[in-house]
């Protein structure tokens, strides 16, 4: 709970997407806006995964009630819960922001509503009462901009997408192809582009916030800018400028750590697919003899439900536990941050969601790049071919990952990429020092929002 000396402060309400992927974000975003000393915190968060509070002693929360049923809360389609969220969210948010506004006292004013771009039922209720709003982004500039096109490559036919194009070039989003577009081979496209069609007006909203850094995206942001006519302020890599916080929604092993200190610098990889991939069990087989049989140590993240509908870690194939031994060690979710800021970790195989990419950038850990679906796509392609910090592995196949694995790790070819990613940790960590970009965008933005 916000404390009693905070109260003079300005209020900021987040609304942040409830997958692990946006929340994590939205609360550094949160942390470092409070870290100002300027205002204090509320997040209003949907009943749905509704984080832990008391790792959050900071924040105040507002639930909001999401009345989404057992089948929903299971369901494994993303877009389709995003899209009753934003249906089902609004009323109950108006209702409980109203009676928020009605505790609080002139000193408390509600500053400004930030929702993450995918809640956009937060800038209706925001236009309806009239309080200041800012769209977060917790994507990359790159993929942002991929959203602007879909209606022009609807218009020149190129969507639906047609699977005899998929290595050609998208017009006027160079250097990604068809296969990197967040929409290729998507099932139940129609909802896919509606959701970002919806996600892509701003409405009333009077600026962006992005999690990234100026030196990382130039090209991408100055094409964003030229598009909207609001301010874009870019304030990242978050999980750099925040103060450090644990938004987990699934419990993390420590003991890993422990493990990683016997092992020598740079001799590790590790390896995580995210919160909400799933594979097949092929594929996971596959993965595990590729990794029996690189011959470097290993720590394999193999969260429940990776593999749908199973704990995963039961499927492993018959002699994997007794060829690895002590080289390898598998567990069910890891505290990232930690494992990648560790000097024993020497690459980080990974489906290259944004908050992966841009903490393994800020710790200087080169990748293997395997991107599933959404903006996964774009981040890989960039990761690999733009600022060529990674190298690409697309199939699951044992003797492929082999080869990855050992090139990365074990050539002249993998030292020159890790060299090229120590080098743009320099550049992306001088970003959030006094004077740096990251650094001055968040105090333009607490000028900004104060003015509004």
């Amino acid at each position: 709970m916000a404390t009693a000396g905070d109260r003079r402060q300005r209020l900021l309400v987040l609304v942040p997407c409830p997958y692990q992927g946006h929340l994590n974000p939205m609360l550094q975003l949160g942390a470092a806006l409070q870290s100002t000393g300027s205002f204090s915190v509320t997040v209003a968060h949907t009943e749905f995964h509704f984080p832990n509070q008391s790792n959050h002693p900071q924040f105040d929360f507002l639930p909001v009630a999401d009345s989404l049923s057992d089948a929903d809360t299971s369901s494994r389609s993303f877009i389709s819960t995003i899209l009753k969220l934003n249906f089902n969210c609004k009323t109950s948010f108006q209702q409980s922001l109203t009676r928020l506004r009605e505790q609080t006292d002139c000193q408390d004013e509600i500053a400004c509503i930030i929702y993450d771009s995918l809640m956009y039922f937060a800038e209706e209720v925001a236009r309806e009462l009239k309080v200041p709003c800012i769209i977060f982004r917790a994507c990359s500039a790159a993929n942002t901009l991929t959203y602007n096109e879909y209606p022009r490559l609807q218009e020149e036919g190129f969507i639906p997408l047609l699977d005899s194009k998929p290595l050609e070039l998208v017009p006027r989003l160079h250097p990604l192809r068809f296969k990197d577009l967040p929409i290729y081979k998507f099932e139940g496209l129609e909802k896919l582009l509606l959701l970002l069609k919806r996600s892509n007006e701003i409405g009333t909203s009077v600026a962006f916030v992005l999690n990234t850094i100026e030196c990382l995206e130039q090209s991408p942001l100055m094409k964003l800018r030229q598009e909207y006519p609001v301010p874009f302020f870019t304030i990242g890599p978050l999980n750099k400028i925040a103060p450090p916080l644990s938004s987990s929604l699934i419990e993390e092993d420590e003991s890993c750590i422990a493990w990683l200190n016997k092992q020598a610098k740079n001799s590790t990889l590790y390896v995580s697919l995210g919160s909400i991939v799933s594979i097949n069990e092929k594929e996971l087989i596959e993965m595990a003899w590729g990794l029996a049989n690189c011959e470097h140590p290993f720590l394999w993240v193999v969260r429940p439900g990776l593999v749908h509908g199973s704990e995963a870690i039961d499927l492993l194939p018959d002699g994997f536990a007794e060829i690895v031994g002590e080289r390898g060690r598998v567990i069910k979710w890891a505290p990232q941050q930690k494992v990648l800021a560790h000097e024993s970790v020497g690459a980080f195989w990974s489906h290259c969601g944004w908050n992966s990419s841009l903490e393994s950038i800020s710790e200087g850990v080169p990748m293997i790049c395997t991107p599933c679906f959404g903006d996964q796509r774009v981040n890989a392609r960039y990761l690999s071919h733009v600022w060529r910090v990674g190298l690409s592995l697309e199939d699951m196949e044992r003797g492929e990952i082999e080869r990855a694995i050992k090139k990365l790790m074990a050539s002249n070819e993998g030292e020159i990429v890790r060299q090229r990613m120590t080098d743009l940790k320099h550049e992306v960590m001088h970003s959030i020092k006094e004077g740096g970009s990251s650094y001055n965008s968040l105090h333009e933005l607490v000028k900004y929002i104060n003015a509004l």
